[in-house]
């Protein structure tokens, strides 16, 4: 053992281990320098700023720095079409020559988005939905209908259009809403030879008041009672009347 550590002393063995480090960083050192060498480390070409560049311009000025490209596109219509609006690597990073350069450019031409169920839905949602589907909301208009504020029809470019309907990307749709009065006329509904409790019916039903009942004859059985007249009834040049109105009856026994 004692000669062991004396071998651990000795000169040669000094010798040796101090070569042997040598060695080991000559070629740690080799192969860090051929692999700078190998992948051109800290060189190259740098990208140039390409957005809001047109595309001709930006596609020749990549040819005549040696760059590859691949071309994307997006719809933006408040942009010029052609307009360089992202690349890939950023400007100012620094490639290799043949690199690929990914670009994206507005196209002219809208996709089409089809249009989301509006009908029915809050003037604020259909305003939302309108933004998150990439249309813009045109013109609203009102119509006479209970539901306030609520869209009654979807229209676009003068048309009543369905949901689905395939429209340009940005498109402006126009909406039709209740103004929250309902109809301010209804239709006369025609009461003769139906029994009173139906007529009666059919009155509150159309947004009509029952006015007053005459009764003709002598009534022997109450749940037979018919309606021989009305007034306002329906004629050939009066069909509608205000909504509310009173109808008079006049009834008589049935059979």
């Amino acid at each position: 053992m004692s000669s062991f550590f004396a071998y651990l002393k000795s000169k040669s063995f000094i010798t040796n281990v101090f070569l042997a480090a040598v060695t080991v960083l000559v070629v740690v050192l080799i192969i860090i320098f051929s692999l700078n060498y190998y992948t051109r480390h800290g060189s190259g070409i740098p990208v140039p700023k390409l957005i809001d560049m047109q595309i001709g311009r930006a596609s020749a000025l990549l040819d005549n720095q040696g760059f590859a490209y691949k071309i994307d596109s997006v719809y933006l219509p408040d942009r010029e079409p052609g307009t360089v609006v992202q690349q890939d690597p950023d400007p100012g990073t620094n490639v290799k020559e043949n690199r690929t350069i990914y670009l994206t450019v507005i196209t002219k031409l809208a996709p089409n988005i089809g249009l989301p169920d509006l009908e029915n839905t809050t003037f604020r949602e259909a305003t939302a939905t309108i933004s998150n589907a990439g249309l813009k909301l045109g013109d609203t208009t009102y119509r006479s209908d209970i539901a306030l504020n609520h869209v009654l029809e979807v229209r676009f470019a003068g048309q009543k259009i369905q949901a689905g309907a395939k429209l340009p990307k940005g498109s402006r749709i126009d909406l039709v809403l209740g103004d929250g009065k309902g109809a301010s006329e209804v239709d006369i509904p025609d009461l003769t030879n139906q029994e009173l409790d139906a007529a009666k019916f059919a009155i509150s039903g159309a947004g009509l008041t029952v006015g007053t009942i005459t009764y003709e004859g002598s009534i022997t059985d109450s749940t037979k009672v018919v309606v021989k007249s009305q007034s306002p009834m329906k004629t050939d040049s009066t069909t509608k009347t205000s909504i509310g109105t009173r109808i008079n009856l006049t009834v008589s026994q049935g059979n």
